[in-house]
């Protein structure tokens, strides 16, 4: 029992345990009040938050009933593959596994949600930490990276804010590899388990969406034809391979389960685009969301340090959500610091700052000069996918890493100079918390957390397919979340594009009820309509609550304020 204690007690004193549970302290603290009333509020708004814990939910729920119908939803009916309309978080399924009904999908929502920073925390911690920065200094990147002011744009999309996936998998695949920063190549080191994990977690990342997951698809391309290359010199040029048959095997291994998830998820993507057509985002949508060179010195209104005094400049942005880009004044001041003033090697500052200028530029999208070609408008055209990746800014995702590893080692280098006794010590030790508690503070937010609307009751009597009305766009995504207690078939939706059953569903149902839109409904498989009369005004629907049933062949009951017609 003693042994069991002690061991317990080393476990928890580990490195790693303390970063972990530093990481889910800190993402408590820094998105708090989201923990508050976390089955009743929801960080960022009502719009994109509900519908994804609806997807987190369906992922779940699929899994456990019916896996072979993953991809075909229970909203808009009578649709094919509607989870994959979007980016879907399938990544998270797991969470879905327990739990069920409204308030469950907004708990698990706002659970990942704190741990989708205490993970992108973790992750930065681990890549500096393998690239040969030292504890503080990971504390700071992890700090700089999951909570930099520019997220909190993002509060509403945890497909956004879900990255630390991606610095995981680089620290492993660093690891397994034997290779840091400070070091360089070390083969004693290398460690096939590690490439494996490493593979892995990068397919678990590009599964919570392709927004922030291609970029990294095509950075592991990229880096792997880079190593490949240089493998082949360093054969050529000494008759030796750099790495051994189980570095290679552990690559081929994990290189390929991270393509077939890539190739499996994306082949949804793509029958969704041939279905609907109008889902094709052309160029414009990147125009419209690029942001100007200025957006990357401007902080949101969720920022509480920063955001009141870029009210102004906020104002001149033609959509401040994807062009406040600030990523933090004591990140940006340390990194470049850190270009003459780091532990690590000059070439590799040097890479690390041409990366935070190439991932700088291509964020401009179209505001880069030839608007944007050469540049991001260029990616778009060449590189298969890319042309959906509609707001340029979010490569503030690689921007920002490449500026955390890169003050990171100018904290490590000022650690090394720190005196080993006396005041001078103590002092050394305050300094080099210092920009880890300006980072903490740029990270407190004021973000909303809104009352997510409760279920109406009439929902839950309806017999499913189910059009609730209105069907406007605006309340789709909590007809959606409501959908979750039982999951019914619902002909309501919001996605990015509209399908052409939906619209018909829509524009018929204005007229409801009358002779054709009931005959209409009936003819689509739709077996009851529900109407929420408090959400009308103002709608094409505003009245239907109002008119006359007589000769229609259709009942009506009312259920706590609302109305469920039964069309069979």
């Amino acid at each position: 029992m003693a042994a069991a204690g002690h061991t317990a007690a080393r476990l928890l004193r580990h490195e790693w345990s303390v970063a972990t549970l530093a990481g889910v302290a800190l993402a408590v603290l820094l998105t708090w009040p989201t923990l508050k009333h976390p089955r009743t509020t929801i960080p960022g708004d009502i719009g994109d938050p509900t519908l994804q814990a609806w997807q987190v939910a369906w992922a779940g729920h699929s899994l456990i009933t019916d896996p072979l119908r993953l991809w075909h939803s229970n909203t808009f009916f009578p649709e094919p593959y509607t989870f994959a309309y979007t980016d879907n978080l399938l990544g998270y399924a797991p969470a879905a596994l327990f739990g069920h009904g409204v308030e469950a999908a907004v708990f698990r929502y706002n659970l990942l949600f704190v741990l989708a920073h205490a993970l992108a925390f973790v992750g930065a911690y681990a890549l500096v930490r393998q690239l040969g920065g030292i504890r503080t200094a990971a504390a700071f990147a992890g700090v700089a990276w999951a909570f930099a002011p520019w997220r909190l744009a993002h509060s509403g999309h945890l497909n956004i804010l879900s990255t630390g996936g991606i610095a995981l998998c680089l620290a492993m695949l660093a690891r397994g590899h034997g290779w840091s920063l400070r070091h360089g190549h070390r083969p004693r080191l290398h460690r096939p388990g590690w490439i494996v994990a490493g593979w892995l977690v990068a397919a678990w990342q590009v599964s919570l969406g392709f927004a922030i997951g291609l970029p990294l698809v095509y950075f592991l391309a990229g880096t792997g034809l880079v190593v490949a290359a240089a493998v082949g010199w360093a054969r050529w040029r000494t008759g030796r391979w750099v790495f051994s048959r189980r570095v290679v095997l552990a690559n081929l291994l994990g290189g390929a389960v991270f393509g077939g998830v890539c190739v499996w998820l994306g082949t949804f993507f793509l029958h969704v685009v041939e279905l609907n057509p109008q889902a094709r985002r052309d160029l414009s949508w990147t125009r419209m969301f690029s942001p100007p060179l200025r957006g990357y010195a401007i902080a949101p209104a969720d920022s509480w340090l920063w955001g009141d005094h870029f009210e102004a400049a906020r104002a001149q942005l033609s959509w401040p959500p994807e062009m406040a880009l600030l990523p933090g004044v004591t990140l940006i001041v340390l990194a470049t610091a850190g270009l003459t003033f780091s532990v690590f090697r000059v070439r590799h500052r040097v890479l690390l700052g041409l990366g935070v200028l190439v991932s700088g530029a291509l964020g401009l999208g179209s505001n880069l000069v030839g608007e944007g070609d050469p540049g991001y408008l260029t990616l778009s055209r060449l590189l298969p996918g890319w042309e959906a990746l509609r707001t340029p800014g979010r490569l503030m995702v690689w921007t920002s890493l490449l500026l955390a590893v890169l003050a990171a080692g100018a904290i490590s280098e000022f650690g090394r100079y720190r005196p080993a006794r006396g005041w001078q010590k103590s002092a050394g030790g305050i300094a080099l918390l210092l920009p880890l508690l300006l980072v903490l503070v740029e990270g407190v937010n004021r973000t909303p957390h809104p009352t997510v609307p409760p279920a109406p009751a009439a929902l839950r009597a309806a017999a499913d397919p189910i059009l609730v009305l209105p069907s406007d766009g605006v309340s789709e995504s909590h007809v959606m979340l409501w959908s979750t207690d039982g999951f019914p078939r619902i002909a309501n939706g919001s996605m990015t594009f509209v399908p052409d059953s939906q619209q018909q569903i829509r524009t018929t149902s204005m007229a409801f009820p009358d002779p054709s839109s009931i005959a209409f409904l009936r003819q689509v498989g739709i077996r009851s309509v529900v109407v929420l009369p408090d959400r009308l005004a103002g709608t094409p629907w505003d009245g239907v609550a109002t008119r006359p049933l007589d000769g229609l062949g259709i009942t009506r009951e009312e259920i706590a304020g609302a109305f469920v017609y039964h069309l069979d």
